[in-house]
């Protein structure tokens, strides 16, 4: 059964990033029944701490060592979490904006499952080389500012792309990025973005 994996980067239900998910994956669901939805809250989610064995695990990968049995059980942590990714046909990632750039939860992910030998090898002659194969991939990011028409209030959308040159580096390149916002200020504006953004999703989400 094919999959799609939706990563859910809000601890608030109720996120303007969450609503646009729920859209898109109703939305999804239409089109593709027969489709599994592997929904994946990242605040829920138990993420390792990168330190301790998981850590050593890395270096002793890096350095051409074998793993301890402290370090192999730590590793397979990091493993389970890249297989879910691995697994996935489609991707769907919800996050809003924190302080410029990505929440801390979605970046723990990122730097578990970014790992040698894992989702990326490097070889002397080639340079770093990506280990999965690319799948279409949606980022939902919701903002405080408006990215969509320019009235950013000053802010700077370095989220965007970190997200594709990170998700670039281990294979995936069809990246198509959905922003919503302003999603703070005047009532109006920010339900004209919303509704903007999911009428928009609802259209990705039927050819996705």
């Amino acid at each position: 059964m094919p999959k799609l994996l939706h990563l859910n980067c809000s601890p608030r239900a109720d996120s303007e990033s969450a609503a646009g998910a729920r859209v898109f994956v109703e939305s999804f669901r239409k089109a593709r029944p027969d489709w599994e939805i592997d929904a994946m809250n990242l605040w829920r989610e138990p993420l390792p701490e990168f330190e301790g064995y998981l850590l050593e695990a890395k270096y002793a990968r890096i350095g051409g060592n074998g793993f301890t049995s402290s370090q192999h059980d730590a590793f397979a942590v990091a493993e389970r979490l890249a297989l879910r990714l691995s697994l996935a046909d489609r991707v769907l990632i919800s996050t809003p904006m924190w302080n410029f750039s990505i929440p801390y939860k979605l970046k723990q992910w990122l730097d578990v499952i970014i790992q040698p030998g894992l989702t990326f090898r490097f070889d002397p002659a080639q340079g770093y080389l990506p280990l999965l194969k690319d799948r279409p991939t949606v980022v939902i990011l919701a903002s405080g500012s408006d990215f969509v028409t320019g009235m950013n209030r000053g802010r700077i959308d370095m989220a965007t792309p970190y997200l594709r040159e990170v998700l670039r580096f281990i294979g995936i390149n069809d990246l198509r990025f959905l922003p919503i916002g302003p999603t703070t200020g005047p009532a109006e504006p920010i339900r004209a973005a919303r509704d903007a953004a999911h009428r928009r999703l609802v259209e990705m989400a039927a050819r996705f």
